[in-house]
């Protein structure tokens, strides 16, 4: 996965905080830690991934 270009939020900040950078595919949308970039790769559909997008932006999630 060297090829693929990985985003990281310009929120994240430089001071090394928990981040996850997305990648985004013809077809899929790829999230991974940002500490851990070799590590498990999340994959989801673009119909998965805007799903997910609009909840965040509607506060459709509490923590």
């Amino acid at each position: 996965m060297n090829e693929i270009v990985w985003r990281k939020s310009s929120r994240s900040g430089g001071n090394g905080g928990t981040c996850v950078e997305v990648a985004t595919l013809t077809d899929r949308v790829l999230v991974r830690d940002s500490k851990n970039p070799d590590g498990a790769v999340l994959t989801f559909t673009r119909e998965e991934w805007r799903a997910f997008t609009n909840g965040v932006h509607q506060d459709a999630f509490t923590l």
